[in-house]
């Protein structure tokens, strides 16, 4: 099924009003019964929730199949192209407000499941499991897969990417594309990986760890890659919501993709605990906005949050010890596209970098819902601490990349 069709059949709106500074929600279930029906019952009124807003610049492509020619002029022929950016204000998240950031993580949590099973994230008191309609949970197969949380007039819309299930019908591919997107080199972590890798691009040296780029960007042209689909679900809600806000909310590999499509489509996006997506973005080829004044960054307008007890944004989940590689997992990239917001849950909470504190539960009542301050480097205490650009990241720096292959071939 066409994912514009699947949206459009499934849509369950809220109401949602406007003012300085603040999104309203009033939720509600828009029926397809008609009033006339003797089945129709009116759904009861419900109280109101509060995401803070403000005003956020953003750098999008004055045209959209403009930047798709030039990334795959790029990809496959290794031609530039110059991209026209627009700039322009949008009504984006509050990012530093303590109660916004725990509701979209409640909304990021509640990508894993559908409404009414067990696991569904209560938001709080206000919401309702009709606050939302899901988005590829009609295919086994697809893998894609989360929420859309709608207004009644359309004025935001917030996109929720399921991120990586362990155990479940999405799996293998989750897996694939944690492999394909975070590793160094498809995943070969050490010789003993060489069954397990996801593309052969690895290039043999008795003295360095060589790995093709040209290989490596082909690898992400993947039919599987979750991506390509991220990309067609996002222009179906920008032609549905022409006048909408759309922002994107992730956790894990599910921030990830919405930090790189955020990137895309010049959108507010904010991924919790996601593994390093810089990487990725070099590899798709992504053209990005130019850097401003003193940053060397691109001045993307996506948000990583995550607590320094988690191994996987900082890509200490690696090596073959580690607890990833003993579930198949290379997820070994820590850079990060945009601003970060780095809780300091080790010092703070006495937390010791542990795998299971990358589950979203967890960061929700234990580190965003905490009521007390986050201590600065000068003392200074903040409801969220400080968003900060990862200037002087590197990511791979023992492996060495190159046309290796090509030469081969001569």
């Amino acid at each position: 099924m066409h994912p514009l069709f699947h949206i459009t059949t499934l849509l369950l709106i809220a109401s949602a009003t406007v003012v300085p500074n603040r999104v309203n929600f009033d939720l509600h279930h828009q029926s397809h019964l008609s009033v006339a029906d003797p089945t129709y019952t009116t759904p009861p009124e419900l109280p109101a929730i509060s995401l803070k807003a403000r005003p956020t610049t953003v750098y999008r492509p004055k045209s959209l199949d403009a930047h798709e020619h030039a990334r795959l002029r790029s990809l496959l022929h290794a031609e530039s192209e110059p991209t026209e950016w627009e700039q322009m204000v949008v009504s984006g998240p509050d990012i530093e407000d303590r109660h916004t950031l725990s509701q979209l993580a409640r909304m990021t949590a509640n990508a894993y499941q559908l409404p009414g099973h067990k696991n569904w994230y209560d938001l709080d008191s206000s919401w309702n499991v009709n606050a939302s309609f899901p988005f590829g949970w009609d295919n086994d197969e697809d893998g894609f897969r989360g929420h859309v949380f709608a207004s009644r007039d359309n004025s935001t819309i917030v996109l929720s990417i399921k991120g990586t299930t362990l155990q479940g019908p999405t799996s293998k591919k989750d897996k694939l594309n944690d492999n394909l997107l975070f590793s160094c080199c498809c995943a070969r972590v050490d010789f003993s990986w060489v069954f397990s890798t996801v593309c052969d691009c690895y290039s043999w040296s008795a003295l360095h760890q060589r790995c093709d780029d040209t290989c490596l960007s082909t690898a992400l042209i993947h039919e599987s890659l979750f991506y390509s689909t991220g990309v067609n679900l996002v222009k179906d809600l920008m032609f549905l919501y022409p006048f909408a806000d759309i922002w994107l909310v992730g956790h894990s590999l599910g921030g990830s993709l919405a930090a790189l499509l955020g990137s895309t489509f010049g959108l507010p996006a904010v991924a919790f605990e996601a593994p390093g997506e810089r990487m990725a973005a070099n590899r798709l080829h992504l053209p990005l906005p130019p850097p401003i004044g003193d940053s060397s960054r691109p001045p993307v307008p996506i948000t990583h949050v995550y607590h320094n007890a988690d191994p996987i944004p900082q890509g200490a989940c690696s090596g073959v010890a580690s607890a990833c590689a003993q579930a198949g997992y290379a997820l070994e990239t820590r850079c990060h596209l945009g601003k970060s917001i780095v809780y300091d849950t080790v010092q703070k909470l006495g937390w010791h970098v542990d795998l299971r504190k990358h589950v979203i539960k967890e960061v929700i009542l234990e580190v965003l819902d905490l009521q007390d301050g986050w201590p600065d480097e000068d003392g200074n205490e903040w409801d969220v601490p400080v968003a900060r650009e990862e200037e002087d990241c590197v990511d791979c720096f023992k492996w060495e990349f190159g046309d290796y292959k090509k030469d081969k071939d001569k």
